[in-house]
């Protein structure tokens, strides 16, 4: 019987029931330095000219490159099974927070 070699570095993983609830957000700003990304979830409410960042999410290089290809192969999992995901315009929002800036 082969043995486990992950048995011992189990991960035990607990989550708050307000956690659990979840933050919607249909905008992500992402801004790095070169030691750390910052990822900024918020929700735009149509005509509402005001905006609240709802989370703001803190990782190094290398953790965020590996969520880059998480999410990827996750999108393609997801296309897999219920067909491409269809994009539509990003409205145009200004987005000036003095660093490099993407947006998701």
């Amino acid at each position: 019987m082969a043995e486990n070699p992950n048995k011992g570095n189990q991960l035990n993983i607990e989550i708050s029931e307000e956690v659990a609830d979840g933050i919607y957000s249909n905008l992500a700003i992402i801004t790095h330095s070169n030691s750390e990304f910052v990822l900024d979830f918020v929700r735009v409410m149509p005509g509402v000219p005001k905006a609240k960042v709802r989370a703001r999410i803190l990782l190094t290089p290398q953790h965020a490159k590996r969520l880059m290809r998480a999410l990827a192969d996750n999108v393609q999992k997801f296309e897999s099974v219920h067909g491409p995901i269809r994009e539509s315009e990003m409205p145009e929002i200004p987005m000036n927070f003095g660093g490099p800036t993407a947006q998701a």
